[in-house]
């Protein structure tokens, strides 16, 4: 007996030296999944924000590129860049050009400001206030045109921006050296509005090295920067450049605030540095959950199962004979060795299942557009073809444009085999081609929703036609799907909507409506001609390329 209590003795011991080992690795394993995972979730939101940012930089730059000889005194510079800058990006708060203005052109400044509309044409200070234009000695930046115009921004134009005490001095560090530059965090468009950064990018005349003006783009901070899941596994905050002892963070609702920055060694900060407009800006990564504590009490709760279990074991080991012992003792550990190690490596699957899903739900967020992730994935894939497939085109004909029914055949749009063709062939430019190919993907991927009125799927119909000659020659296209109606036609996408009621008929300088009939759905677009066609197929065959009629109605 002395000899089984003592066996039973150092069997009871190993199995919690054991649960203990055990419960060891898991507590540091569960701390080490944890951390990488929300380093992998750091990492990918900081690269996130810096795409986002470097977005918005390289519109500015091409904004900057398109004004190649603007006017001091214009009051409507941004007019024939606005269909571009609605094209990239429309997350802005207010665009502007600000133009340097000597003192003798600020009179003629003022009568720009007039003839374009705007509310407030006197030239007027950082606080509003009217100047004395005979007291004025030097060039003035003054701010001439803004985008969007509504009623509040109306009445920024006019104002002079060197005495403002953030867009002054930015202002004259972009000028001096000669690249885009960001502002510190301010209170944008009014006392009491959102928070957000200003980018400056200087403008300077064809032929000459001085500045000539600037495009300034706001932005709010909260999307831009601060933007997150609220199944994130961190909290990100803004590093306030104007105070370090400061953190700016966004609540839910995206309003930004000063907060005091955390010291918490239980939830140590990770951070990350991006750069935007000329800055590092440093963002801050809390994270939600204490993965120490949860270590701990898994741990805790291995632990304790590995002491009962060996308790149980030992309590069996004494209702067994001498001789049977050390085969019994042996056989529990084993089984209990094994049942403790598939835990684990259970838990260890669960944990890398987790991952995965995190990464997967980041992924499918991101294709979100409104509608359920399948419909937006295939309408993703299929505008991403659309593009590849013009793009194709575009590269077999050198960039010289393509013909308009290339971008009506099956590899480039669904159901090209139901589309009856009717319209001359012509050769389009490569801009309009661009347009024109998301625009009839946009058609044609919503026009497969089961079966029509009649029970049977909907015929399309595709013409088109030019309306006079020379410049005053005008593309007309109508799109109509019969045997259709708008309870069984897919609606369109939010992305769809904007494409066809605005981006596409801005690209080309022209007009649309769509509407439904008795027995349609129909899609009309009207656009100079000048911007449709390729100019150079037309100087070479001076005509249009001969009618195309093909395909009959299934």
């Amino acid at each position: 007996m002395f000899r089984l209590g003592f066996l039973i003795g150092l069997i009871a011991l190993i199995g919690v030296l054991i649960s203990g080992l055990v419960a060891y690795r898991v507590y540091h394993q569960e701390i080490s999944l944890d951390d990488a995972a929300l380093q992998r979730s750091v990492d990918i939101h900081a690269r996130l924000v810096q795409d986002r940012l470097s977005e918005r930089e390289l519109l500015t730059r091409i904004i900057v590129g398109l004004i190649r000889r603007p006017s001091l005194l214009q009051g409507n510079v941004l007019e024939p860049l606005r269909s571009s800058i609605y094209a990239f990006k429309t997350d802005f708060v207010v665009a502007s050009w600000v133009a340097r203005v000597p003192p003798a052109g600020l009179t003629s400044a003022e009568k720009q400001l007039a003839t374009a509309g705007f509310s407030r044409p006197k030239i007027r200070d950082a606080e509003d206030q009217v100047l004395n234009l005979a007291s004025i000695t030097q060039p003035t930046d003054v701010l001439m045109d803004v985008e969007p115009r509504n009623d509040e921004t109306l009445t920024f134009p006019g104002r002079t921006l060197d005495q403002h005490p953030v867009l002054g001095p930015l202002l004259a560090r972009a000028a001096l050296e000669g690249k885009p530059l960001c502002s510190d965090p301010l209170v944008l468009m009014r006392t009491n509005g959102p928070v957000g950064v200003v980018l400056v990018a200087p403008v300077t005349q064809d032929g000459s090295s001085s500045v000539a003006g600037f495009i300034m783009f706001s932005y709010r901070i909260a999307p831009l920067i601060l933007a997150n899941e609220d199944t994130s596994p961190f909290d990100v905050v803004l590093r306030d450049p104007r105070e370090l002892s400061k953190e700016l963070k966004a609540d839910p609702q995206g309003m930004v605030t000063a907060v005091t920055a955390r010291q918490d060694p239980a939830t140590p900060m990770l951070r990350r540095i991006v750069s935007f407009g000329g800055k590092d800006w440093a963002l801050g990564y809390y994270p939600k959950n204490n993965s120490r504590a949860r270590g701990e009490e898994l741990a805790a709760i291995v632990a304790i199962i590995g002491v009962a279990l060996t308790s149980i074991i030992c309590g069996l080991f004494g209702y067994v004979i001498y001789n049977n012992i050390r085969l019994s003792r042996e056989i529990e550990v084993r089984i209990g060795f094994e049942n403790r190690l598939t835990a684990v490596i259970g838990e260890l699957n669960h944990r890398v299942k987790n991952i995965l899903a995190v990464i997967q739900s980041i992924v499918t967020r991101t294709l979100r557009h409104g509608t359920d992730v399948d419909s937006a994935r295939e309408l993703l894939i299929g505008r991403i073809h659309a593009m590849s497939n013009v793009v194709s085109l575009l590269s077999d004909s050198q960039w010289q444009g393509v013909k308009l029914r290339g971008l009506l055949e099956s590899r480039a749009i669904p159901h090209a085999e139901r589309i009856a063709l009717s319209g001359p062939d012509i050769a389009v430019s490569p801009r309009a081609a661009q347009s024109l190919s998301l625009l009839f993907f946009e058609l044609a991927s919503h026009a497969d929703e089961g079966l029509s009125l009649v029970g049977k799927h909907p015929n399309i119909s595709a013409q088109w036609h030019v309306m006079g000659q020379g410049k005053d020659a005008i593309f007309d296209f109508r799109w109509e799907e019969f045997n259709t109606s708008a309870a069984t036609r897919r609606p369109d996408s939010d992305f769809g909507v904007i494409l066809l009621d605005r981006v596409a008929p801005e690209a080309l300088g022209g007009a649309s409506k769509r509407y439904f009939t008795d027995v349609s759905y129909v899609y009309e677009l009207t656009a100079p001609m000048e911007t449709v066609v390729d100019q150079a197929e037309l100087d070479r065959t001076d005509r249009l390329a001969a009618p195309v009629n093909t395909g009959k109605r299934k």
